[in-house]
């Protein structure tokens, strides 16, 4: 169900309402964190930019493996947690 939303919001252009930053970590965090590493807002806006139905993720942790950013350079992601306890407050939530 969260892939056939996710597919309809990457066709039509929606941009977030509202932004908040992360307070504590959390898988979502995580996942946010990598996109932003990689020059997005998050996954919406990834698969908006990239034409792409699915972000490649770890079957184990379900966090993103890797991201092509927008100089179609690619980044590459452990299975364990990258974003640190320091960075976490810099993560962006988008609420749409």
């Amino acid at each position: 169900e969260k892939s056939e939303v996710s597919g309809i919001m990457a066709k039509a252009d929606i941009k977030p309402k509202s932004v908040h930053h992360a307070k504590e970590w959390s898988d979502v965090v995580e996942n946010l964190y990598r996109f932003q590493q990689a020059g997005y807002r998050d996954e919406v806006e990834y698969k908006q930019v990239n034409q792409v139905e699915t972000v490649e993720c770890w079957p184990e942790t379900g966090f993103v493996k890797k991201l092509q950013r927008r100089d179609s350079t690619f980044y590459y992601y452990n299975k364990q947690r990258e974003c640190e306890e320091n960075e976490v407050h810099k993560v962006k939530i988008y609420v749409y």
